[in-house]
């Protein structure tokens, strides 16, 4: 019987890896002949359709029906001489990003590496080239550097002050307050009629209001359908599943007409507030789901280590079981948001003025009759990257919160 000798494996040279884009590529995308062939595909169908693209968008596209109608697709009909208000609120969400931005950031060597750098740089030479935002260059180039500035300020008063993200929380909260008296008036200001409120304002008021209401109604129905009580059970069970069976049209239908039946005679909210009563009580019931899927995930272990320790059932759920079930759940909850910021653009069929409402009034115009690709993609760009800094902003806070590295 013969024995391995031990030095054998030893003695054979280490596996040499490579590294680089161009290695890379040829594990990737060129590992074999099928691969390269499909490689090959569907760039030459990437590159000829942005080649097409860019063509048309600077030498076929007529931008001037964007630059002309950029306070509607804003605001709205809000009366020009007050859009300073939206300016003022675009610079006050600016400073609270590039403060975020920071403080989250605070641990890093580098704030601004050079991919950073290049997009920065990519973003404000397409606010100075791209025709629809070239006239509003001089005050969106001063909010870029806004962002960037008080990103370093954030950096550097995180470090100094650990506490600072719940301040940075709470001013968030403070902004929103500060946009409805902004935007409406009052309090000093000349009053503005929800009438005149339109375009990605209203959009976004809509999308934020509907999440901060959403998000605890559907948190308390998720757990009422895991209720020991009966009642309770049923109760939450059958909200979710008759909002879930009904489709969110008939629902702001229904939110407009139905809303005001309970309430005392002769009280009728406003519509906008109907109409985002009615997105909220929607979306609760899909979030409810998503996080009940998180409350089923989390080991059943995890409560009964929890009663060992004389926890009762409140302390429990707080402190143990709904962190877990909210991390574990942080991909849905933002699909689910991300899907209440597009279902506002179905406002306009209860006669609400939002972003893709204004469009279509835009169209309507017979001076720009036949421009729908201009204007649509417009707004498609509009929504891509609202829906991708929520999907970014997930990714960040799944990262922060991944304790099992």
């Amino acid at each position: 019987m013969t024995t391995a000798n031990p030095n054998a494996l030893s003695s054979a040279p280490p596996e040499v890896v490579s590294a680089g884009p161009v290695a890379w590529m040829r594990k990737n995308l060129f590992s074999d002949w099928f691969n390269s062939l499909l490689t090959v595909i569907i760039a030459a169908v990437l590159g000829f359709g942005g080649y097409r693209l860019l063509t048309w968008a600077l030498s076929e596209a007529q931008w001037a029906v964007i630059p002309n109608n950029m306070g509607l697709f804003m605001s709205g009909t809000y009366p020009s001489e007050l859009y300073w208000r939206v300016w003022v609120l675009l610079g006050i969400m600016c400073t609270l990003a590039g403060l975020s931005w920071g403080i989250i950031a605070r641990n890093l060597s580098r704030l601004f590496s050079p991919a950073v750098l290049t997009g920065v740089a990519v973003v404000c030479v397409f606010f100075i080239a791209f025709p629809p935002t070239r006239p509003s260059s001089a005050i969106l180039l001063p909010m870029v550097a806004i962002v960037t500035i008080m990103a370093w300020v954030g950096r550097e008063l995180g470090r100094r002050f650990k506490g600072l993200g719940r301040g940075i929380s709470l001013l968030w909260f403070i902004s929103y307050l500060a946009a409805l008296w902004l935007v409406g008036g009052g309090l000093g200001f000349e009053p503005v009629s929800t009438n005149d409120w339109g375009g990605l304002v209203l959009t976004l008021l809509a999308a934020v209001s509907g999440i901060a209401l959403c998000f605890p109604l559907g948190l308390l129905m998720a757990l009422g359908r895991r209720s020991a009580l009966p009642l309770v059970r049923w109760l939450a069970t059958a909200y979710i599943e008759i909002v879930r069976g009904v489709p969110l049209v008939a629902f702001l239908f229904m939110g407009q007409v139905m809303i005001p039946l309970f309430l005392p005679e002769g009280a009728r909210p406003d519509r906008v507030l109907r109409a985002i009563i009615a997105l909220a009580l929607f979306s609760a019931a899909y979030l409810a789901e998503n996080v009940r899927a998180g409350l089923q995930a989390v080991p059943r272990g995890q409560r009964e280590a929890a009663a060992s320790m004389g926890l009762n059932t409140p302390l429990t759920l707080t402190l143990i079981v709904l962190p877990q079930a909210l991390k574990i759940a942080i991909p849905a909850i933002v699909g689910q948001f991300i899907s209440l910021f597009q279902d506002t653009t179905l406002l306009a069929i209860v006669g609400l003025a939002e972003l893709l409402g204004i469009g279509r009034s835009v169209l309507a115009n017979p001076t720009y009759l036949g421009r729908y690709a201009e204007v649509y993609l417009f707004l498609g760009v509009i929504y891509w990257i609202f829906c991708y800094a929520m999907s970014l902003g997930s990714r960040k806070l799944e990262e922060k919160l991944n304790t099992d590295r």
